[in-house]
């Protein structure tokens, strides 16, 4: 009875203390003990600072090629001490072009799905918060977005325009923002009938200032747990569309590209080229996964409890 009694009010100190909390720090401690999801953050900052400091944990260059300096031997080497994963028919250390490669991935997540938010935010506050004719377009729109086959919309931009980095993560950026503007729309609905909102309608406060100033903040805990979860999609949008030959060009180390270059020597034995790469692209995008779910049950203030 006293072990009871003493677990109830351990439990209502846990949950005054909570209460006197921020919905952030709140949420950092259910996050903590979650641990698939601290599993995947640390999965996420691993990647992050090898591709950093690619230069201090590699001994060789991405694209040196060892079939002229130490001649064909070097073409096609099994994973062993000098090259841990391998070499492929160039020559090439396959470890260094993965490390290098995850600086391509990272780069065109973050930028594409930063352009995206911009994008998908604005629009789905603009839908939510005036309604009517322009809230039925944007809808309209977004519908439109959500129907058309993604992945043939971003080959159809990327093969008719020049490739290049900054257009392959604009192109990504611009027609993935569908999702966000949802988001975005339907939590503006929300909160556009609370009294805060009213309050400063009734003292004169410009539209554009009660959604970026008013609105806004208090919706970004669900749209940052939507961009944790869409970093890791266009990640494997990027890998789809270098293994197809329409995303990042050779000699650049794109992890879909090193996927398709070594598919035709898989099933001679020469399995660790493409491996390798595929290898990197499930645990970088798990890591995005596992944290983004978790982040998602972290800041639902429905499971607080």
């Amino acid at each position: 009875m006293e072990t009871k009694t003493e677990k109830q009010k351990e439990e209502k100190n846990i949950n005054q203390k909570m209460e006197g909390r921020s919905l952030w720090a709140d949420g950092w401690i259910r996050l903590k003990r979650n641990k698939l999801a601290m599993f995947g953050m640390w999965l996420i900052i691993i990647i992050c600072l090898a591709a950093i400091f690619a230069p201090y944990i590699t001994r060789y260059d991405p694209n040196e090629q060892f079939i002229w300096t130490e001649g064909p031997s070097a073409k096609l080497v099994p994973p062993c001490s000098k090259y841990w994963f391998g070499t492929d028919v160039y020559g090439r250390d396959i470890y260094t072009r993965v490390i290098y490669g995850a600086r391509i991935s990272l780069q065109i997540g973050f930028a594409a799905t930063a352009i995206s938010v911009i994008i998908g935010v604005i629009l789905g506050s603009i839908a939510g918060y005036y309604g009517g004719i322009i809230d039925d377009f944007i809808s309209w729109l977004t519908n439109v977005i959500f129907a058309f086959p993604f992945l043939l919309f971003v080959l159809a931009l990327v093969a008719y325009l020049p490739p290049s980095l900054p257009l392959l993560y604009m192109a990504i950026g611009v027609i993935s923002w569908a999702s966000f503007a949802r988001v975005a729309r339907g939590q503006v609905i929300q909160l556009k009938e609370m009294e805060f909102v009213e309050a400063a309608t009734a003292i004169g406060s410009h539209d554009k200032r009660i959604i970026f100033k008013h609105i806004l903040p208090n919706i970004l805990a669900p749209i940052i747990v939507q961009t944790t979860l869409e970093i890791g999609s266009i990640i494997m949008l990027e890998s789809s569309l270098s293994f197809l030959g329409f995303g990042i060009q050779p000699p650049k180390p794109a992890w879909g590209y090193m996927i398709s270059e070594g598919k035709q020597y898989f099933l001679s034995g020469q399995w660790w080229w493409s491996v390798f790469p595929g290898l990197a692209i499930m645990i970088l995008v798990l890591g995005f996964n596992l944290f983004g779910d978790g982040l998602r049950d972290a800041l639902d203030p429905r499971l607080k409890q």
